[in-house]
């Protein structure tokens, strides 16, 4: 059996064993207070794969008031690779409450020879740990550039990391591997933690289209979701994985929605990628509200220029935030997925369709068909907790 290091900061038990993994945790500290004073805010993008959460994730990594992490849960997921999704949970979610509280010695579990900050996922989308006091790549409040960073930070020692997260008023992380709510009950009646919730869907038949050009990079993490005990799956005519994907989405939207616990007032807000699309301001200003954010001019013109690009992007940009036409993104699916495979997803997927306010298509007529609008619009309390800071009238 092989167990991980012990946290200097935690008393950490891991059980692996054929069924599962029990996870138990003592005594955490709450961290220092940032710099700025501010009362830390904790926000969770819970996603799933290719739903925009890359680009969401960018709209509050390039923010100069967030320390932002891409998917921490990954790290679980590539070291405890023959275990299934909801054995996985908790651990996941040790590391998620960990990072929220700076405290990167959780890592040592899964990077026993962490040496630089380029051992961490993807740590060059992070605006923070390109910026000082992690890395001189950028100023801090300027916009960061994945590619100018990775050359010039990858050799940054590990623990830059920490330092960086109790700069920062606000802590962001974007996770995919949490398929329901109650998971992260513990995390939102937690006193150390003033966690807020972003619940990002997508139109399960772009999903899918996105799904099929990234097949090969999805692999191993089909294998955790379909419980293959270790064996990569790229190939998924069954659709399997959307399936389990839509269900959860039901599952998370039901559970905040429909007889909430009291400790979610205020913490939960259901974000569709189309609205974000179709009108990125109005609906990025919404999101940081409930976040405790401000958008700045600087900002603005950003975001701006990364929803008005002239096409839907790259096959090789699938996991990269450019410049794209975001509307032209969002339809895709329409112009190149058969509709035999559309019926599919839609019969896999019905009750996500109708409870995110997605419209079924009935015929290749109607899928090609762009001037039929197939997201519904929302009521005035569909999907959220209001957040008494939050203005927008939704989702």
């Amino acid at each position: 059996m092989w167990l991980p290091r012990i946290s200097s900061t935690a008393v950490t038990v891991l059980l692996l064993a054929q069924t599962g993994i029990l996870l138990f945790l003592v005594s955490w500290p709450r961290p220092p207070s940032p710099a700025s004073g501010k009362e830390r805010v904790h926000v969770l993008v819970l996603s799933s794969w290719r739903s925009g959460s890359s680009f969401v994730g960018q709209l509050f990594s390039q923010h100069p008031d967030v320390f932002y992490l891409m998917e921490p849960g990954w790290h679980v997921w590539t070291t405890l690779s023959q275990a299934s999704a909801p054995a996985l949970h908790m651990a996941v979610r040790d590391v998620v409450r960990s990072v929220f509280l700076c405290d990167m010695d959780v890592f040592d579990a899964y990077l026993p020879w962490r040496r630089n900050l380029s051992d961490l996922f993807q740590y060059a989308v992070s605006r923070a740990l390109c910026s000082p006091p992690a890395c001189s790549a950028f100023p801090r409040g300027a916009i960061s550039s994945e590619a100018v960073c990775k050359p010039l930070c990858a050799r940054q020692p590990f623990r830059v990391a920490q330092e960086a997260c109790r700069a920062y008023s606000h802590v962001v992380l974007k996770e995919v591997r949490f398929f329901n709510l109650q998971v992260l009950y513990s995390l939102l009646r937690d006193p150390a933690l003033n966690l807020r919730i972003v619940h990002l869907v997508r139109d399960p038949r772009a999903v899918l289209r996105s799904r099929e050009q990234t097949a090969k990079a999805l692999a191993r993490d089909n294998g955790i979701v379909l419980g293959t005990n270790g064996t990569w799956v790229e190939a998924d005519p069954g659709l399997r994985v959307v399936r389990e994907v839509c269900r959860s989405h039901v599952r998370i939207a039901e559970a905040a929605t429909q007889k909430p616990p009291p400790f979610l007032q205020g913490r939960y807000r259901l974000v569709r990628f189309e609205d974000l699309a179709r009108a990125p301001l109005p609906e990025i200003r919404a999101l940081y509200a409930f976040a405790g954010l401000s958008l700045t001019p600087q900002l603005e013109a950003w975001m701006h220029n990364i929803t008005h690009g002239s096409g839907p992007g790259a096959r090789r940009e699938a996991f990269k935030t450019s410049s794209r036409d975001a509307v032209n993104v969002s339809q895709a699916w329409r112009h190149t997925l058969p509709f035999a495979k559309i019926r599919r997803v839609q019969d896999l997927c019905a009750g996500a369709l109708q409870l995110l306010g997605y419209r079924p298509v009935f015929s290749e007529k109607e899928q090609r068909d762009l001037t039929l609008d197939l997201v519904l619009p929302r009521g005035p309390s569909s999907f959220s907790w209001a957040s008494s800071t939050d203005t927008h009238p939704g989702p």
